[in-house]
């Protein structure tokens, strides 16, 4: 009988065209007066108004500076106005970065200090450390427009384009009371940033079947998510179907419910280190890099393979066999959606391949790829092939 522990966070998620509904009840059951909102700019209109009605007369301030990969002055910037506000409660609206500010943000506030300080980062024996980041959060409510994992996840990574480091800042005070999923929110996104939302749950849906870590309930919840993805992404219906979106909002929930029990891996780590760095969508990053990383991981991931091939509905297979098929498969469905395929038909030169493998040897997440990562040569030579 094999040992293992699975404790799955509280979450309570409200979905459908009277979610907003519910939005006012749940602040009022944490007892919040002044909720602050966390967008971007473009929410201002029809969506926006909406929340707030949800919210009612709760709502403290609204901050509309939310960028792309929540660069360290935009969190700054927001939890400055979450300290103006006197927010009691957060409800962020829009995609990862909304997310991830949001809670970046509500860190700084409570911690009082820069995210360089609170930030995970390796000692001297190349051991990551995290500090305990010990004081209250403000509660995070979460109405997304994108498919993202970020929804239900205690990590805050945000970029400094200084150094071009990503920041990681890890607090379970900081997940989700609350999600609301919406089919005018989850609608207002284009087509394809739900798409590249949702190669990132696809993508790291596999790298946690193939990981060194997990057990069956996250394998059964990353499996359902491999078949939704692979069911729902190619399809014209994407566009402007709500029920559509939603079985891809749901299966981006299940996989950062399913991830928190497993590792992750290389995908996941030169997504990080691409996305911010190059101005890419992790998700376009991680699909141009997966079936690389599949090969060169090779039998290494071979039980995790058997799971993602059984998701896909592929025969029976073993050893090389099953990862030609895996990654035969999975390079169908993103020539379906039509996406690039080689790092350099997004813009990344040759010569930028070092610096992104240099930056990403030091990732948090390669500690799960199935096959150990020694140095970044072996990381060029995935980039390499991708390129």
């Amino acid at each position: 009988m094999r040992s293992f522990q699975h404790i799955t966070p509280p979450l309570r998620l409200f979905s459908g065209p009277d979610s907003f509904d519910a939005l006012g009840r749940e602040l009022e059951r944490l007892g919040s007066r002044r909720a602050a909102v966390i967008c971007g700019p473009w929410a201002e209109g029809p969506l926006l108004n909406a929340v707030l009605a949800g919210i009612g007369d709760r709502c403290a301030g609204v901050y509309t500076g939310v960028l792309a990969h929540s660069p360290v002055a935009s969190v700054e910037e927001a939890a400055g106005e979450l300290r103006r506000f006197e927010a009691d409660a957060v409800v962020a609206l829009g995609g990862g970065s909304a997310v991830v500010t949001a809670r970046a943000a509500s860190i700084l506030l409570a911690e009082n200090g820069d995210p360089r300080s609170l930030c995970t980062t390796r000692d001297a024996n190349g051991q990551l450390r995290s500090p305990k980041l010990l004081a209250p959060k403000l509660p995070q409510f979460i109405v997304p427009t994108t498919p993202t994992t970020a929804m239900v996840k205690a990590g805050s990574a945000v970029f400094d384009p200084a150094t071009g480091e990503r920041l990681a800042m890890f607090d379970p005070k900081t997940r989700a009371h609350a999600i609301f999923i919406h089919p005018d929110a989850i609608l207002s996104s284009p087509r394809e940033l739900a798409i590249s939302a949702s190669l990132n749950t696809f993508s790291m849906a596999i790298e946690g079947l193939t990981s060194r870590s997990g057990d069956p309930i996250s394998d059964a919840l990353l499996m359902h998510v491999v078949r939704l993805a692979a069911q729902h992404l190619p399809g014209p219906q994407l566009a402007d179907d709500p029920d559509v979106r939603a079985e891809l909002m749901l299966a981006a929930v299940l996989c950062g419910q399913g991830t928190d029990h497993t590792g992750a891996g290389i995908t996941t780590v030169l997504g990080h280190a691409i996305g911010a760095r190059h101005h890419l969508d992790n998700g376009i990053a991680n699909a141009i890099v997966l079936p690389h990383v599949l090969r060169f991981n090779g039998t290494a991931a071979e039980s995790g393979l058997q799971k993602v091939a059984m998701a896909l509905g592929l025969p029976q297979a073993n050893g090389s066999a099953l990862i030609e098929a895996v990654v035969h498969a999975v390079d169908a469905l993103f020539g379906r959606l039509g996406i690039p395929r080689r790092l350099h038909e997004v813009g990344i030169a040759q010569d930028a391949l070092p610096e992104i493998a240099a930056h990403a040897i030091g990732d948090w997440f390669l500690r799960g790829n199935p096959r150990p990562v020694h140095n970044d040569s072996e990381l060029q030579q995935v980039l390499q092939a991708a390129w």
